[in-house]
Parts: C-alpha cells; structure tokens; sequence
C-alpha cells in the first residue's frame, strides 16, 4: 500500500510558510495581497516542475491537474485554500493544499495510473479577512454567488476583489463557473481540541455547521466628554457592550452547539473626550440546525431594538448565509476504508468552521478528513500540527483520493 513522502511535504510547509512568515512564528497572507502572489507563483512553480497542469479562473482559483486515462470521465477533486488570517498559524488550508500537491507526486513517484483526472484546487478568499464574505471564490464557482457581487467586495482601503486580482496577475479569462466533479475531498486541521484530546488519528467529517453574519450600525450622538451630562448622552459604545452581552447570551441560550461571536468593532469619532457617535460591528452565528440559527437571528433583531431605549438606532443587515450541510456518504465510505487499511484510528465528526467544500457540496459529492491540531488551536500564530499527524491525514486522503480516480 503506497503512502506519501512524508519528509517531503514537511518540507513543503516549512517552505511556504516563510511567505508572510511573522517574528512570532505564524504567517499573514491575506487573499490576493503580495504574499498571497508569491505563494500561488510557488504553488504553480511545483506543480509545473512534476509535469502538471495548472490554470486560473476568471476568480483566481488555481486548478493543477494530474491527467488520468480517460479525459471524457468527470475528475477528482481535492484542495483548500492559500490564504490565511492576519498573524495566523502555518496550516489551516496550505495544508489542505500541500497535501493534495504530495498525493499527485506520490502517484507520479509510484507511477500510477488513474482512470480520471485528479484535480487540485487552491480557492480564492476562503478566509473572509480581507474581504468578506468568506468561501468567496469557490461560492461563485459553485453557483452559490455571482461574480458581479464578488468583484464588488471591498476591503478596508476599498480595493475591489476585481482590482486586487487584477493587481497581483491572476484574474484568469476561464469563467468562474464549475465543471462536472466525481468525488471532491478537502484534508484540514481541525481547528479545535477534540482529536489531540481523545488520542484520534482522523475526523471523517459528516456534516457542516451553518453560518450567518451579519453587519451592525448603532447610531447615537456625539457629545463633548466633560460637559454633557450622564442622563442627556445618547452613547453608542455603551449601547455596543450592552449588545455584546446580548449577543453571547444568544451563544449560551443555543448550547451547546450554539457559537455566537463579536469579532470587529468600529467606534466613531474614536477621541478620548468624545461621546461616541457609531459603532459598526460584525456579529457572527452557528450552529448544525437551521431552526436555531433562525431563532438566534430573531433574538439578534429584538436585542439591537432594545437599544432605542438608549436612544440608539440600530441597523442589522444580514451579509453571508448558508445553511448547515451534511457530506457524502460514498466519499466518506472511501476514507472509512482508507483508515481501515492504514492501521488509523478515526471519530465521525461535525464541522464548526466554513471550509469551501460546504459550497462544493451543494453541487458534487464531497466530505472533509480533520487532523488534530495541538491545543485546537487555530487563526493564531501559535498553530501547530505534529509531522505524524500531517502524515497521516495525507496518506488517508491519498487513498481516497485514488479509490475515486480508479472508479470507471
């Protein structure tokens, strides 16, 4: 039974995560910045070096392409994303990556044939950090978005997708628009603490949380620090607090699937001795049933009025909503048989992340495999994975991988 070149791939991550490396150990490379450039140009570099093909769409998703024995069959796919957070960790998503450029290498190393194509996939602006929503790319390519809003996105000096892609060479002429797939899987970090704690190899992952953001504007009145009373101040930063605790109530109030989070604020005028007059917020939800997620947005609403009690009125606009998933039951089947081969230990388990394959699920068979990731740590310079781990993960996607690419 082959198994990847592990020495190989460690390399390869160590390799790119000095593109955006910061002192503190982690990366930045944000979608479609100079770091981002550089790591697609390495990415394309290594693939075109093992004889592969490697085309861009209209998106800037990265297709490499190991050719398979008959082209009129639908491909294999598999991959994640180049992008990170801002001061995040070394893995989440280039690992996904790496470990589907390994697999295309250990074929060619063993030379083995396969009926289909075997396709990987680096998707444009999983992460949503520079510019929101996340899973950008792959939503239109999936026929979830449309193109048109996509390169409307802005980030925060107001640079469009369209023109950063333009910006850094890869805004392809290929229409972002999705061909005919077999099988697709997308090997991850789990980005939490459940496998290193309970000693397990691998997550088969049978299902996805959903997710809805949302956009929050609290306008008050701005008013001089020393000489407006208490009683006559119309304060959307105190306004914020009290909704911020609302907010994590809603969380508590759905355990213990629920997750509700604040993770941007933005204070205007933003002076010591000024009353503030806005706070623009993100606030974000999920949870594996769509009732519930309703019934957050809904405690959401009634929260953010409340405020006018404060004198504060309150916008909620709703950016990004998709609706829990649940993965293939033949691709995980694959990676059942994987595991069982390789001597794994291996726990079903549920997504709490967005990945883009939730996308692609919507139009292919698909599934996700997790790693452990020492402490669950994740979007955080401290992230980390062991080289066992990462072997391992590669070999279990290697071998689904393959199984679907010798189906006729």
């Amino acid at each position: 039974m082959i198994r990847v070149n592990a020495d190989r791939l460690w390399s390869t991550l160590e390799r790119m995560a000095q593109i955006g490396g910061t002192p503190a150990g982690g990366v930045t490379r944000l979608a479609l910045s100079d770091e981002d450039k550089l790591a697609r140009n390495l990415l394309r570099d290594w693939a075109l070096h093992a004889g592969f093909s490697c085309d861009v769409d209209s998106m800037g998703n990265m297709f490499i392409r190991r050719a398979g024995k008959n082209p009129t069959l639908s491909p294999v796919m598999t991959g994640s994303h180049v992008d990170s957070q801002p001061l995040g960790g070394n893995y989440d998503g280039i690992y996904g990556v790496l470990a589907g450029l390994e697999l295309l290498r250990t074929l060619n190393d063993h030379q083995v044939e396969t009926e289909r194509d075997i396709v990987l996939v680096n998707w444009t602006n999983e992460e949503g950090a520079r510019f929101a929503p996340a899973m950008l790319a792959s939503g239109v390519w999936a026929g979830q978005l449309s193109q048109e809003f996509a390169y409307a996105r802005t980030d925060s000096a107001k640079i469009t997708v369209r023109e950063a892609l333009e910006a850094i060479g890869y805004r392809g002429e290929r229409p972002a628009r999705a061909f005919p797939i077999h099988a697709c899987y997308e090997l991850h970090i789990e980005q939490g603490p459940i496998l290193e704690d309970e000693a397990v190899d691998i997550g088969l992952v049978r299902a996805a949380m959903g997710q809805r953001w949302f956009t929050i504007t609290l306008d008050g009145f701005a008013a001089h620090a020393g000489t407006t009373p208490m009683h006559s101040r119309r304060d959307a930063l105190t306004a914020f607090a009290e909704l911020a605790l609302k907010v994590e109530a809603i969380g508590y109030q759905h355990a213990p699937d629920g997750r509700a989070t604040i993770g941007m604020a933005e204070i205007t005028p933003n002076s010591r001795n000024v009353v503030p007059s806005r706070v623009v917020c993100s606030v974000e939800f999920r949870h594996p049933q769509r009732e519930a997620l309703v019934a957050m947005e809904a405690a959401l609403h009634q929260a953010a009025e409340s405020l006018a009690a404060r004198g504060i009125t309150a916008e909620v606009e709703r950016i990004f909503d998709y609706s829990p998933i649940n993965f293939d039951a033949a691709c995980l089947a694959r990676s059942e048989q994987a595991v069982a081969a390789l001597g794994y230990s291996a726990k079903p388990m549920v997504s709490g992340a967005g990945h883009d394959t939730c996308y692609i699920s919507k139009i292919a068979p698909a599934s996700m495999i997790f790693i452990p990731c020492v402490k669950g740590i994740s979007h955080n310079e401290a992230e980390k994975i062991l080289p066992e781990w990462s072997e391992k993960g590669a070999n279990v996607l290697l071998h689904s991988v393959l199984s679907a690419a010798q189906e006729p």
